[in-house]
């Protein structure tokens, strides 16, 4: 225990050190994240290299760790070989990071980078295998480790947007796997942790607001790849059948985030990756917090799920579930609070709009069918008005084929109203009007007009054919009763014929 102190004592010295080095040696290069007035609100250039300052802390305090001649030396020296083959993986995301902060990378060039990172770090011998022997996963290990370490890395990154907030969370994910890992006896996790919660609390000096220094991308990738692998390492060795559970509601926060930011996205029919100003901080900023009571409202939560987490995995296999529902209460009850107008429209559209909005689905489809079905005018006018008597409107009238339908109503003198017209080919028209009251569902009046232009017109057209061609059809009939009536011995020769189609009649032949 006294060398996990020594480390984190060590690392601490370091980052308070490195940090102002890296604060200043950025300044004097200009890599500084500028203020644009609506995301990012600091007001002067901040250096965006925090990342650095970590790194060579975390790094050096290991580093003289593994000299310390004690027992703990060994331990740390037996562990070697994983730290080698994870360093790899740790590089790579710790670069991508970096090459983001200074050539600001395009988002599927950065995915490639946090991607190949997490294939490194399978390659290395970091793997969710099972859940504490309960389940053996087989070649989709290999998704569910990069898939976990990339969620965890853009975790941090998207909630890295008010002062201290990524360092803070990292702070309180990083104490409750360490004591995760004191309550399993697993040192060589302890002592991994330990020196980046050190480096975290000594940056978090220079990174609360007013912040001098920001994370940025080399850092905020760093911190969410580490502790999504020390959550791997913490799952193996859970009590409980629900292993990840515990890592899971440890990051509770940051992964939220990730999940809202795609869900709001989706809902609004945006890119994934565009940036807005939806994040959960940025929501309490608009309820009113400062940034400095956002950032410790949100510390207040995440140790909240750090104590649920720790909580579900020391206790039995039924208790721990009901820990996990009690979390998912607190974590709807908190996203309730930040009201997003994205979930609350959802909501509503499910609860209230859903059946109706399928029922007028349906009753579109019943007119659209009976439309077409239609043989006649009078059925052509019959289906329209009774198609817009189902959607509630009030009344419509038009003309068809030259014929005029519907009877027109003296308006009331305060009724409201509203009033649309279709023209039609042929001079023809269709006008619908709303009086009194709403119809059913207003949005789809468009699609109700959209069905009367494609259907009506060629309905119409076929109705004038058949009704030529009958017309053509009788005539020539009359025409042949009339020749058969002539006498057999005239010379008179009669031929009828239609551009309708009908045939050629000849009644007589000359004798």
């Amino acid at each position: 225990m006294s060398s996990i102190i020594l480390v984190t004592a060590i690392a601490f010295a370091l980052s308070l050190l490195f940090t102002r080095l890296v604060r200043d040696g950025s300044l004097r290069l200009g890599l500084v994240d500028l203020p644009d007035q609506r995301r990012k609100t600091h007001l002067r250039a901040v250096p965006r290299t925090g990342g650095v300052a970590i790194v060579a802390a975390y790094l050096v305090a290991y580093a003289l760790l593994l000299n310390i001649p004690s027992p703990v030396g060994a331990i740390v020296h037996s562990g070697l070989p994983f730290f080698w083959r994870l360093l790899p993986a740790t590089g790579a995301i710790f670069l991508t990071g970096l090459l983001d902060d200074v050539f600001h990378l395009k988002p599927w060039w950065k995915l490639a980078g946090q991607v190949g990172a997490g294939g490194l770090a399978y390659a290395g011998g970091l793997r969710i295998a099972d859940f504490h022997g309960y389940s053996h996963f087989g070649w989709l290990s290999l998704p569910l480790t990069i898939g976990w370490l990339v969620l965890c890395s853009n975790a941090f990154n998207l909630i890295d947007g008010i002062d201290g907030l990524a360092t803070g969370v990292g702070v309180v994910a990083g104490l409750t796997t360490l004591i995760a890992a004191l309550l399993q006896g697993n040192i060589p996790l302890a002592l991994a942790v330990g020196p980046l919660i050190g480096a975290l609390c000594a940056f978090l000096f220079y990174n609360f607001n007013p912040a001098s220094i920001f994370l940025g991308d080399s850092g905020s990738l760093l911190i969410g790849f580490l502790l999504g692998a020390y959550g791997i390492i913490w799952s193996q060795k859970s009590a409980t059948m629900l292993g990840m559970a515990g890592p899971t509601m440890a990051l509770a926060l940051p992964l939220l985030e990730v999940g809202l930011s795609v869900f709001r996205r989706f809902l609004r029919n945006e890119p994934i990756f565009t940036a807005d100003r939806g994040h959960i901080h940025h929501r309490l900023l608009d309820l009113g917090f400062t940034p400095r009571r956002a950032a410790l409202m949100l510390y207040a939560a995440c140790s909240i799920g750090a104590a649920l987490s720790l909580l579900q995995s020391v206790v039995q296999n039924r208790l721990a579930g009901a820990v996990v529902l009690l979390f998912a209460a607190c974590a709807c009850g908190g996203i309730q609070y930040l009201g997003y107008v994205e979930f609350n429209a959802t909501r509503r559209f499910l609860w209230a709009g859903l059946r109706p909005m399928l029922s007028a689905h349906v009753k579109l489809e019943a007119f659209e069918r009976s439309l077409a079905d239609s043989s006649s005018l009078a059925e052509c006018w019959q289906s329209l008005e009774m198609g817009a008597r189902e959607l509630g409107y009030s009344r419509v009238e038009g003309e068809l084929s030259g014929q005029a339908f519907g009877n027109s109503v003296p308006r009331r003198s305060h009724a409201a109203f509203w009033q649309m017209r279709l023209n039609l080919p042929d001079h023809d028209f269709v006008n619908i009007t709303q009086r009194e009251g709403a119809a059913e569902q207003p949005v789809l009046l468009i699609p109700f007009v959209e069905i009367v232009r494609r259907v009506l017109p060629a309905k119409l057209r076929q109705i004038e054919d058949a009704t030529a061609s009958l017309a053509c059809l009788a005539a020539a009939l009359e025409d042949a009763e009339e020749g058969q009536a002539s006498p057999r011995n005239s010379r008179t020769t009669r031929v009828i014929s239609s551009d309708c189609g009908a045939p050629s009649v000849n009644a007589a032949t000359a004798s």
